[in-house]
């Protein structure tokens, strides 16, 4: 199951996000957020990863 960890308020950040942590070896997933007032690369995103790699995106953000 995926989870989601981050909310980026743009494809541009939400690409930055998934970069960071898939070069952590942690696999992400960018979702349209079905809530966005806008659509196409300035939509909001969610940002998610399997819900096994919780506490170590935790942990990585807490030494970031």
């Amino acid at each position: 199951m995926w989870v989601q960890i981050r909310t980026a308020p743009n494809l541009i950040v939400a690409e930055m996000w998934k970069e960071f942590f898939e070069g952590e070896g942690i696999p992400t997933r960018l979702l349209v957020d079905p809530d966005s007032p806008t659509s196409g690369v300035s939509a909001t995103y969610r940002v998610l990863i399997p819900e096994e790699k919780d506490h170590v995106v935790e942990e990585i953000l807490r030494k970031a």
